[in-house]
């Protein structure tokens, strides 16, 4: 029996890592600061929502011991839903990433910008930020090691600090118990909706069911590992899912006037905290920036990989030459302090289709009894994979509205 419990241990935080970026820390943060904790069940919506999500892609991952890319590319065998399916999936994973990167590397150096002042290189015309340049060749120089383990194991450290960093805050604050559970009745009005849409946007994301299935045929090898699989999907993802709740509560109880990102958030939990307010949020900052950082470009290297046949072994030069794209653009954005609008604009319109032609392809080959054999989906699954789809085709036709309402 000993060290069985490593078993459980699989890619399950490297998701985590993945969906609570800087990006996430902002967006629960504003929706603490606006609505208090009304909105905490919509982050329990989303976290339902991505626990089965996830499973699915990882049972796939499982089953064939293959990347989503790559189960795509082999039961669409021909026509132009093939060649439309891996091309949207390639612009809007590979393209997305490499634009959202600069926000990770970015976020990360806000954070470490409350401990140290940023030095500025300046060459000719050019200014460089030194913590972006920093924080982007320290994430490509893990990625670039090839060792899978010792990048999961960094990640769940950063992941563990992370998670802790925010829960003890949120205790610290010391919030009203009952408030918090009123803050799970649900409730919908023309103020909040865009930020519910936001809070499970944020969490249910296309590139992480790509991570997800390819890390998992990674580390296990047959359907019997199924329950292993489970439960470090389900655990991630909780975990995760708490964390961003303790965010929102963190947001609902500061005192700032005016709040427009996660070190605003610093000041304002001052008077509370005194000043170990600031380095509680720019460490959690910092934490969620770097995971981020490394996960996005590894992502994207499986959907490169799959799309064109080719090995996602990490020391395959055709995956690290994947990573050093996306992770490379995106240091050049943040360093340069360019903000790529047009390709991000691009990036949301692609992902606001992609996710729910995903979602119900993953709802389409989970039932295929040629591909998953007994481990396809139940009934009671299916119904509630269905009320899924139905969720990420709402935040699809939102983003594709939101990306139309700015051209």
């Amino acid at each position: 029996m000993r060290g069985n419990w490593r078993n459980y241990i699989g890619p399950g935080p490297l998701v985590a890592a993945a969906f609570i970026g800087p990006g996430t820390v902002t967006v629960c943060t504003l929706a603490g600061v606006n609505f208090g904790f009304d909105l905490l069940w919509a982050l329990a919506l989303s976290m339902v929502a991505t626990v089965v999500l996830q499973e699915m892609a990882a049972r796939i991952g499982l089953v064939t011991q293959k990347g989503l890319t790559e189960v795509i590319g082999e039961t669409l065998t021909k026509g132009i839903v093939r060649y439309f399916s891996l091309g949207l999936i390639l612009l809007a994973i590979v393209l997305g990433n490499a634009a959202y990167e600069a926000g990770n590397i970015s976020g990360g150096a806000m954070g470490i910008e409350i401990f140290i002042k940023a030095p500025v290189l300046t060459i000719g015309q050019a200014s460089i930020n030194m913590i972006n340049l920093s924080i982007g060749l320290i994430a490509l120089v893990l990625l670039m090691t090839g060792n899978y383990k010792l990048i999961e194991k960094y990640l769940i450290a950063l992941v563990i600090l992370m998670s802790i960093t925010f829960l003890v805050t949120a205790v610290m604050v010391r919030p009203s118990m009952l408030a918090i559970f009123q803050g799970f009745v649900p409730g919908v009005d023309s103020g909040n909706i865009l930020t519910i849409v936001a809070l499970i946007g944020t969490t249910v994301v296309p590139y992480n069911l790509f991570l997800h299935s390819s890390l998992v045929s990674k580390k296990w090898k047959s359907g019997e590992d199924l329950k292993f699989v489970r439960v470090d999907t389900i655990v991630a993802v909780v975990l995760g899912g708490l964390v961003s709740m303790a965010i929102v509560i963190t947001g609902a109880s500061g005192n700032a006037d005016a709040i427009n990102n996660a070190v605003d958030l610093a000041l304002g939990l001052e008077p509370l905290l005194g000043a170990a307010a600031k380095y509680f949020i720019g460490f959690g900052l910092f934490a969620a920036g770097i995971t981020s950082a490394i996960t996005a470009p590894l992502a994207g290297a499986f959907v490169v990989a799959g799309c064109f046949g080719w090995s996602t072994d990490i020391k395959n030069w055709t995956m690290r030459v994947s990573i050093l794209a996306i992770l490379g653009l995106g240091l050049v954005f943040s360093s340069f302090g360019i903000k790529p609008v047009q390709l991000i604009t691009f990036a949301q319109l692609a992902n606001g289709i992609l996710l729910p032609l995903l979602s119900a392809y993953i709802l389409w080959v989970i039932n295929k009894a040629s591909v998953m054999g007994k481990y396809r989906n139940s009934l009671g699954f299916n119904v509630l994979g269905l009320a899924i789809w139905v969720i990420t085709l709402v935040l699809g036709i939102r983003s594709i509205m939101r990306v139309l309402e700015g051209i």
